[in-house]
């Protein structure tokens, strides 16, 4: 039996991850996480063979998640599995040491294929994102996108802010205070050189961030 450990913090979609694991036969559920925190926590004390990942979660999140297991448990294969399908979000989980990236769009036989791929020392991703990994490398260093030099608390507050969320909408979303993300739209603007919230709209519809 893979041991597997599933962590996202809305516990609906824990529960359909859950069946879809049990139900390929060969893999076990053996500890489900909330939050960041908790995904670490739980992740020292039972040992799982994979680790299935959101990158949005409230406090600490996903990406950063397998920052901390990799100081721990070098070797535990970690799948980040998450609605944002942009290519910065691959490429930062590849860097943070995932080693396979899904969607929540993904078939669910691509999670129990993802999860036996990535225990069997390989790497998982979908054609999809291969393909976007593909045409970056084919833009080569000259094609490196200012949005690189965003975190990823920062790629997600500017893509609720391009959305129209206010900053308390925002800030509920991540469980951080208003103050928290006035400094991310401060940050935003300065590292992307831009004005006002119609200038970060205006970039993350260029930048296929959201759609027009």
């Amino acid at each position: 039996m893979i041991k597997v450990l599933l962590a996202d913090d809305h516990s609906i979609v824990r529960a359909g991850l859950c069946r879809i694991v049990e139900e390929s036969g060969n893999m076990e559920v053996v500890a489900e996480a909330s939050d960041g925190n908790d995904a670490v926590k739980k992740i020292l004390e039972t040992s799982p063979d994979v680790a299935v990942i959101d990158i949005s979660m409230p406090g600490m999140d996903g990406l950063e998640v397998v920052s901390q297991i990799k100081k721990h448990k070098p070797g535990l294969p970690v799948i980040m599995l998450t609605m944002h399908q942009e290519e910065q979000y691959v490429v930062k989980a590849i860097e943070a040491g995932a080693m396979g990236y899904i969607t929540k769009k993904s078939a669910p036989e691509q999670l129990v294929d993802a999860i036996s791929k990535v225990y069997s020392g390989k790497l998982y991703l979908t054609d999809e994102i291969s393909e976007l990994l593909a045409l970056r490398l084919a833009r080569g260093a000259n094609g490196k996108s200012p949005l690189d030099s965003l975190s990823t608390r920062e790629l997600q507050v500017l893509k609720r802010l391009a959305q129209g969320h206010t900053n308390r909408e925002i800030a509920e979303s991540y469980h951080i205070s208003i103050k928290t993300v006035d400094t991310y739209r401060f940050r935003l603007l300065k590292k992307l050189n831009l004005r006002n919230n119609a200038d970060l709209s205006r970039f993350a519809i260029q930048n296929n961030i959201v759609q027009p």
